[in-house]
C-alpha cells in the first residue's frame, strides 16, 4: 500500500494529489477513520484540512465553535442561507464542506458561482489546495484538475463559473454554492432560471452565503423568507461576536476607524438601503416596522380610528393586474407628527372592485380625505369612487376642468413629492410601521433625474407617500389642517443649519414672502427664497 505523496502516484506531477487509477488498500485503522470523516464534516476539517493564515502560513484548520455549528446545518438542510459578517471565515468553511462532500459522495455536481468567475475560481483554488493536504487514502483520485474544474475518480466533479456565465447549463447539478449572493448582478433574473432546475432533485442542496448588501435583492427577500418560515430555506447566521477575538473594545476601535454606519453594513448583519437611495442611509437604519393589529382584505392595520382625528388616504392604482400593486395609505395626520395607520396593497384586484375597498376603509376612518393618483386606471377608481358609490370627500385637480378628479402624477409633482417625502422622513415627521412600506423606502433609487424602485422591486406604496408629501403642500391640505407644511419644515431646516453654524450663527429677518424646494439626483435639498429683507450674518 502506497502512503506516501510521491510523483509515481501523483496527478499530471503534482505529488500531493492522487491520479486516476491508483488502486489502494486500507488498514482498519484507516477505515474507521474514513467513516468517521464521512459522518462528520467537523472531525473531517479540523483533522485533516489545512488553510493558508496570514500570520503563520499553512496551518491546521482550528474551527470556530459557529464553523461546527455550520457544517452540521449544512449536512442536514437541502436548503441553507448563511448571513455573515465580514472576514467571519464563511468562505472558507463553505469550501471544505464542498470538498467534504465531493470526497464523500460519488456521481455529484458541485457548481460555485459567484458575482464574478475570478472570485468563483479563487474558491477552487481553496479547494484545491486543502485537496493537496489530505492524506491519499482519503483522496478519491483525479481525473481532470484546472482552474475552472475538479474531476474525482469517483465520478463527482466541482465547477466554478460566474452567475451570468453558462457553464452550468444543462447540467444536472447536485449541490448549487452561490457565494456573496447579495452582491450578484441580476441577481433575480439568475436564480428565477436555476431554482428550479437545482431544486427538482429529491437529494439536491442549495447553499447561499452573503453579507449583507441592501433592502429588496433577492438574497434580502429569501433571508426574511428563511427567517420567518415562509420558504424553505434554513438560516444560519454569524454575527461579529461569533468571531474569537472580537470583543467591544475591537467594536468601538473599528467604529473609531470606520463609522457607525460601516461598521453595521460590513460586520453588523444590517440590511438597509443603497447609497442612492432618496431617503438618506442612517434614516433608513432608523425605521422600526411593527406588526399589525390585524389584517384583512389585504389591509394591514396598524392603529385602528380614533374619534376627531383627521386622515388622509392617498392611492396608487395598478396599470393591470398581476404587474404592479394597487395600493392605498392612511395616515393620521392630527398630530404634529404625522402616522400610518393602514395599508392597502393587492395586485390580483380589478380597479373597478377597487373603489369599494376605498370606500368602506375612508369612512371607517372618519370619512378621510381621499387623493387618488389619476393617471391610467386611476381615472377609472376615481369615477367609481365619486360618481358611483357618492363619495365627495376626495382631492378635485380642477373645479373647471372635465374630468378633473384625483391628482396627475407630472414630473412636477412626483418632484416635490420626492422633496417633501425626503424632508418629512429624514426631519421625524412621518412614522412608518409597515415593513412593506419600509422595503421600499430602502429600494428608491435614483435613476436618471428622477426616482424609482430598483428592479425588481417595487414602489407602489412608495408613490403613496411621495403623493401624500406632494399633497401637503398645497392649499387644500393647509384648509383641511390648519397646518403649513412649507413653513413647519423650513424653519426645522433653518433650526438645524444654525445649530451647525453656532457659534457663528445669524439671524433671519422673518420676511421672507415664500419657499420652494426641490431634490435632485443625488438626494439634496435646494430651496428658492424670495425675501422681503435681509438676513444678518
Amino acid at each position: 500500500m502506497q502512503r506516501v505523496k510521491n510523483n509515481e502516484f501523483g496527478y499530471l506531477g503534482n505529488p500531493n494529489v492522487k491520479r486516476d487509477g491508483v488502486e489502494t488498500s486500507f488498514t482498519k485503522e484507516e477505515i474507521l477513520e474514513y467513516k468517521r470523516c464521512m459522518d462528520d464534516p467537523s472531525y473531517f476539517a479540523r483533522t485533516y484540512i489545512k488553510i493558508i493564515s496570514l500570520d503563520e502560513g499553512l496551518v491546521p484548520f482550528d474551527l470556530y465553535p459557529y464553523q461546527e455549528k455550520m457544517f452540521n446545518h449544512f449536512k442536514d438542510n437541502r436548503f441553507s442561507i448563511v448571513l455573515a459578517c465580514r472576514q467571519s471565515g464563511k468562505s472558507i468553511s463553505s469550501v471544505v464542506y464542498l470538498l467534504w462532500y465531493a470526497v464523500f459522495f460519488p456521481e455529484k455536481t458541485i457548481a460555485v458561482l459567484a458575482n464574478k468567475g475570478a472570485v468563483a475560481r479563487e474558491m477552487l483554488s481553496r479547494v484545491t489546495l486543502a485537496l493537496e493536504n489530505l492524506p491519499f487514502f482519503l483522496q478519491p483520485g483525479c481525473k481532470a484538475l484546472n482552474k475552472g474544474s475538479i474531476e474525482f475518480s469517483n465520478n463527482s466533479k466541482i465547477i466554478a463559473s460566474a452567475t451570468s456565465g453558462s457553464s452550468i447549463r444543462g447540467l444536472s447539478i447536485n449541490l448549487l454554492f452561490l457565494d456573496e449572493f447579495a452582491f450578484v448582478e441580476n441577481d433575480a433574473q439568475f436564480y428565477t432560471s436555476t431554482y428550479p432546475v437545482v431544486s427538482a432533485g429529491k437529494d439536491t442542496q442549495i447553499i447561499i452565503t452573503s453579507t449583507a448588501n441592501g433592502i429588496g435583492n433577492i438574497y434580502h427577500k429569501l433571508w426574511e423568507g428563511a427567517s420567518q418560515g415562509t420558504n424553505e430555506f434554513k438560516p444560519f447566521r454569524v454575527d461579529w461576536w461569533d468571531v474569537p477575538g472580537r470583543d467591544q473594545k475591537w467594536k468601538d476601535e473599528t467604529v473609531a476607524n470606520t463609522s457607525e454606519l460601516q461598521f453595521e453594513q460590513e460586520f453588523g448583519n444590517t440590511f438597509h438601503g443603497r447609497g442612492n437611495t432618496l431617503i438618506a442611509a442612517n434614516h433608513l437604519l432608523a425605521q422600526v416596522s411593527i406588526e399589525p393589529e390585524f389584517y384583512r382584505e389585504n389591509t394591514f392595520i396598524y392603529k385602528q380610528p380614533i374619534e376627531e382625528h383627521e386622515y388622509i388616504m392617498t392611492v396608487d392604482v395598478s396599470k393591470g393586474r398581476n404587474q404592479d400593486y394597487s395600493t392605498f395609505t392612511i395616515i393620521d395626520v392630527t398630530e404634529e407628527t404625522f402616522e400610518q395607520v393602514a395599508v392597502f396593497r393587492d395586485n390580483t384586484i380589478s380597479p373597478l372592485l377597487l373603489p369599494d375597498i376605498i370606500y368602506k376603509y375612508a369612512n371607517t376612518y372618519n370619512e378621510a380625505y381621499v387623493v387618488i393618483e389619476s393617471n391610467d386606471q386611476g381615472a377609472v377608481v376615481c369615477n367609481g369612487l365619486y360618481y358611483d358609490l357618492e363619495y365627495e370627500n376626495m382631492f378635485v385637480e380642477s373645479t373647471v376642468k372635465a374630468n378633473a378628479l384625483g391628482a396627475t402624477m407630472t414630473r412636477r409633482v412626483k418632484r416635490i413629492g420626492c422633496s417633501g417625502i425626503k424632508d418629512l422622513i429624514e426631519q421625524k415627521k412621518l412614522t412608518i410601521y409597515d415593513a412593506q412600506t419600509i422595503i421600499e423606502m430602502s429600494t428608491f433609487v435614483s435613476r436618471g433625474s428622477s426616482f424609482q424602485a430598483m428592479a425588481p422591486n417595487h414602489d407602489d406604496l412608495m408613490m403613496n407617500l411621495v403623493l401624500f408629501a406632494w399633497f401637503t403642500t398645497t392649499d387644500v391640505f393647509q384648509n383641511l389642517t390648519n397646518i403649513d407644511m412649507k413653513n413647519m419644515l423650513y424653519k426645522e431646516r433653518l433650526q438645524a443649519i444654525q445649530d451647525d453654524m453656532l457659534p457663528f450663527g445669524y439671524v433671519e429677518s422673518g420676511n421672507y414672502e415664500s419657499i420652494n424646494r426641490s431634490v435632485d439626483a443625488d438626494g439634496n435639498i435646494w430651496f428658492e427664497q424670495e425675501w422681503k429683507g435681509n438676513a444678518k450674518f
